[in-house]
């Protein structure tokens, strides 16, 4: 059986050459759903990497209670100061607790392409945020100065956000503020721009952070930090280890970019599956004596049935690979945005993967099992004679 399946499909792809027009539908068609599935997915991919590499199990967020983001939290200044002084949180050499009393506001600026504005955040941090968050590595310029009114921006803003240049001047609360040094981090926060906390307050005119944000002792430090903070009467708050308050917030958008993805994909898998059941039967109909032929002359049903299949799964693999392909070429590391749980644009690369691709060829392989099991049953259930005959 082996020996009369290896045949057979030799002669099926042999045959490919005369019917390339119709064998071409099956590989643009099956190319263009795995490209555009696995381009949906990259997105989906990049947006949960970056906010997934934002935050860490070793520091600890603080917000109102009952809030679900930044934006809809307050602490007063007694408030951050007792988060401060918890037990559990990292000291500098000199005994100043590693926190950030964090303000959060939003920035509108023109995009680079099309000039429309986009949310941005704009984030105040404590006078110890470079000990706070180290990944946060200045590029370009130098730090902004407490006191005056700079800023540092993302490079990640920057690439997608115009006005944000160094040296330029970003005009919002009735000032000027001086943009005075560029900074890369490898998660979310290279999609804002960071001041001076206090220099925010005051041109907001706002006496409340948004966030408390602590560098633990260690890991295990967490549940007496959050027991302390949860147990005193004066203080309404959640705490959460900064990481999984990202990935949180980050998870309804990441699962509906997922759920776009196989939705879009799965109507074009629709009809490149159409595509391959019309070309597969057109291919069996053509070769309807050829394979009565070989029945006749002692080859199985089976090897008949396998052949077909072989021959719509090759089709599919070989465009699944040119869209795998064309997706990684044209999509891997695009720099794109969208908005986050905080209403503002996070800058995010789309990111395709060999798991992505491996998704996209198991689904080119399943439209083309699907594909040619019809034309395939059709082969091998007709009659010899009435094939031999052309009926």
């Amino acid at each position: 059986m082996f020996d009369q399946i290896v045949a057979i499909s030799l002669l099926n792809l042999a045959s490919i050459p005369r019917r390339w027009g119709a064998s071409l539908v099956i590989v643009v068609g099956i190319a263009g759903v795995v490209g555009v599935l696995i381009s949906v997915l990259a997105m989906a991919q990049g947006f949960n990497e970056t906010m997934n590499r934002t935050g860490r199990a070793d520091r600890a967020i603080v917000l109102r209670g009952g809030s679900q983001a930044e934006l809809s939290s307050t602490l007063s200044r007694e408030a951050a100061q007792t988060i401060d002084d918890a037990p559990g949180v990292k000291k500098d050499p000199s005994g100043h607790a590693i926190t950030s009393d964090d303000v959060v506001a939003i920035l509108s600026l023109p995009l680079r392409q099309g000039g429309t504005t986009a949310n941005v955040t704009l984030r105040g941090v404590g006078p110890r945020d470079a000990e706070l968050r180290p990944e946060i590595k200045l590029i370009a310029g130098r730090l902004y100065q407490p006191g005056l009114r700079e800023v540092i921006v993302g490079q990640s803003a920057q690439q997608q956000f115009s006005g944000i240049e160094l040296g330029r001047k970003i005009a919002f609360r009735d000032s000027d503020w001086t943009v005075v040094g560029v900074f890369e981090s490898p998660d979310s926060h290279a999609s804002e721009v960071i001041a001076d906390s206090e220099q925010v307050l005051a041109a907001y005119r706002r006496n409340l952070f948004q966030s408390v944000t602590v560098q633990l002792e260690d890991v295990s430090s967490f549940d007496r930090f959050r027991a302390f903070l949860t147990s005193d009467p004066r203080l309404s708050v959640d705490v959460k280890r900064e990481n999984e308050y990202y990935a949180e917030l980050s998870k309804q958008l990441g699962t509906l970019l997922t759920f776009v993805g196989y939705v879009v994909g799965g109507i074009m898998a629709v009809g490149a599956l159409f595509g391959a059941l019309n070309t597969m039967y057109s291919a069996v109909s053509t070769r309807t004596v050829e394979i009565a032929t070989l029945r006749a002359i002692g080859f199985g049903a089976t090897p008949v049935l396998i052949s077909v299949f072989i021959e719509a799964l090759l089709l599919s693999l070989l465009g699944a690979v040119i869209g795998a392909g064309l997706a990684w070429l044209f999509f891997n590391g695009n720099a794109v945005n969208t908005l986050s749980g905080n209403f503002t644009q996070v800058v995010f690369h789309l990111t395709v993967t060999p798991a992505l691709a491996l998704v996209g060829i198991t689904w080119a392989a399943l439209i083309g099992l699907i594909g040619g099991l019809f034309p395939a049953l059709r082969a091998v259930r007709r009659p010899v004679v009435e094939a031999l005959r052309g009926n």
